[in-house]
């Protein structure tokens, strides 16, 4: 495959990966979805990631048909993304796309399940050995000697279940004759010189080399060093230098005496004549010791390459999947069921909201405050029957219905369903585990995802219907899900209600799903049979003039705002006289009596 014909991949930035790279490098950073090696040859690490979600994810890209439902896509992945015990895992979680088919989402989510269950077995000795183990995986570069090194460490920790079992099948002494041999070379993969320490002969060699370089650098001072011991004739002086290299270097007794010249004229000339031949003949010795050696190193790196491979493969995947389940872990997120055929559904139970929960840490898996009220709601042909599975206040099951209004109180937390509902949809899209004790999901071709967007001409308007129709009405088997909040924020009220009006009708005509969030829906009537309003309820205001809320919806039940709960905090807070008086106006408005009694309320709960 030509490098243009990967998406994103233009003729300035082929020439940029062939001139960096190379073609086959190039390619293969890209089918393999190397984020560093791109951002390495001058591409941007953002642009870097967009080319490689479309060549590794395919057109599961494609399903984001809203940049809503794109940058809660991109939301989520900065979440995991957190988790990530590697550079590379964290690279490698920000170009996972939707997959393309439930196959492949089953099989992501049996390998983030397992790790899961294996990190979550491990104690705290261990996770900090396999942390510390990624850590100088990390810090290394992810080199092959670092991931001999950091398998090796996974070994001698013990981990040898669910993702560890690719470990646990290597040879450990042949892991470790392959670290030092990797070790023995300047470069990754067994290149360059070899470093010192990887033979103690070459190492004495080496010194000696040094040693007799320096005396060279320095022979006149050497020689006025052994006239000034009182050497005085040839026979006392060839035998004082012949000491002095022997104390001083790790030369043998034949290297030196065959190095000295028999006819040297002179001192200088002797001192000179030797030096220089224990020079060439070091320096040779070196040479063949070293091409010996690296010879005897590169045989065990090929003996030990299957094992290598395997190791340097098993830490990378091993990687992205424990970084996924401690994400799983910190969100205590659980497997979706998909639900396909001649049905459609979208069910969450007790689902929580990712960007408002505390994840929980890996050192800490004990009870925590729950600060983020579940919620279970649910559209299509899903299996929430049992009015005791709702918490909250209502005491009924939702209905059947593909597509709902939902309605309710101002600050109710509408929105908050819709991203949560989002967040489910994207995840399980993904393979991976969902934030609900459990979940029902269709696969869908098309997330249509729209936030309130507080902007009031034709352009949003004319815009936004170009970005939320076409998904819909081009989708003819029900596998789009739309999630559309506030859509009256674009344009005028009975405008609005007319086009809202349409969306609800198109959608049960394609046999969609969808939860539209409005405060018009006394406008929508009559909406078609299929679809149902669900409503979230405000109670009043706690002692703080806080608004008590219970953010579970209320099936088939009109919600209504709470303009009085609002008017009431304010009347209560406001300082200034003049201020509150224009308060109470606005409170006689919405009814004085109503202000009062929630005041008094608020006071009694006290």
């Amino acid at each position: 495959m030509r490098l243009e014909e990967y998406w994103g991949v233009g003729p300035k930035t082929r020439e940029t990966l062939v001139a960096e790279l190379g073609r086959e490098r190039a390619t293969r950073a890209i089918e393999s979805g190397d984020v560093r090696e791109l951002a390495t040859a001058g591409l941007a690490r953002g642009r870097a990631t967009r080319i490689l979600r479309r060549a590794t994810g395919g057109d599961g890209i494609d399903m984001l048909a809203t940049s809503d439902a794109r940058a809660a896509y991109k939301d989520l992945l900065d979440l995991a993304v957190e988790h990530a015990v590697t550079q590379r895992a964290a690279d490698r979680i920000r170009v996972l796309t939707p997959l393309a088919t439930r196959a492949e989402m089953e099989s992501r989510l049996d390998d983030v399940l397992a790790a899961r269950d294996a990190w979550a077995a491990l104690d705290e000795g261990n996770r900090e050995t396999v942390l510390a183990a990624y850590e100088r995986y990390d810090d290394r570069d992810e080199s092959e000697r670092a991931a001999v090194e950091t398998a090796l460490a996974l070994l001698e920790a013990g981990v040898d279940s669910g993702p560890f079992a690719t470990i646990a099948e290597l040879d450990p002494e042949t892991l470790a004759a392959a670290a030092d041999a990797l070790s023995a070379f300047e470069n990754d993969g067994g290149s360059g010189r070899l470093v010192r320490g990887a033979d103690d002969e070459l190492d004495r060699l080496c010194d000696a080399l040094g040693t007799v370089e320096d005396m060279d650098a320095n022979a006149l001072e050497l020689i006025e060093e052994l006239r000034s011991d009182g050497v005085r004739d040839v026979s006392q002086f060839r035998e004082a230098f012949e000491d002095h290299l022997l104390s001083e270097t790790a030369v043998t007794v034949e290297q030196v005496r065959d190095a000295m010249p028999a006819d040297a004229t002179d001192a200088t000339d002797f001192v000179g004549g030797t030096l220089r031949t224990l020079r060439g003949d070091l320096t040779a010795a070196i040479d063949e010791r070293e091409e010996r050696v690296a010879g005897e190193f590169r045989n065990v790196l090929e003996d030990s390459r299957a094992a290598i491979d395997q190791a340097v493969e098993a830490v990378d995947d091993i990687a992205l999947h424990l970084s996924l389940a401690r994400f799983a872990l910190a969100y205590d997120c659980t497997r979706p069921t998909f639900v396909e055929g001649e049905s459609a559904a979208v069910s969450v139970v007790e689902a929580r909201n990712l960007t408002l929960a505390s994840p929980v840490t890996d050192a800490k898996r004990t009870e925590v405050e729950e600060t983020v009220q579940p919620i279970t709601y649910a559209l299509g042909d899903h299996g929430v029957t049992d009015p005791a599975a709702v918490p909250g206040s209502t005491d009924t099951a939702p209905g059947r219905q593909r597509v709902s209004v939902l309605t309710g109180a101002n600050s109710g937390g509408k929105t908050t369903l819709l991203e949560t509902l989002c967040q489910v949809v994207l995840l399980a899209s993904m393979g991976l585990p969902v934030p609900a004790e459990r979940a029902e999901v269709t696969p869908v071709d098309s997330l249509v995802f729209h936030r309130r967007h507080a902007s009031f001409n034709a352009g949003v308007l004319e815009s936004t219907l170009r970005s939320i129709v076409p998904p819909l009405s081009s989708s003819a088997d029900g596998r789009t899900l739309m999630l559309v909040d506030e859509f009256e924020a674009i344009t005028e009220p009975g405008s609005a209600a007319d086009l809202l009006h349409g969306l609800v009708t198109l959608t049960v005509d394609r046999d969609a799903l969808g939860v539209f969030v409005t405060h018009l829906a006394d406008d929508l009537e009559p909406l078609p049979p299929e679809a149902r309003v669900d409503g979230i309820f405000a109670e009043g205001l706690n002692p703080e003039l806080e608004l008590l809320v219970d953010y579970q919806p209320r099936f088939d039940t009109v919600g209504r705002s709470t303009p009085e709960f609002i008017v009431s905090r304010l009347v209560a807070n406001a300082d200034d006289r003049g201020e509150r008086a224009g308060f109470e106006t606005l409170g006689e408005a919405v009814g004085n009596d109503v202000i009062q009694r929630t005041l008094a309320d608020a006071r009694w709960s006290e």
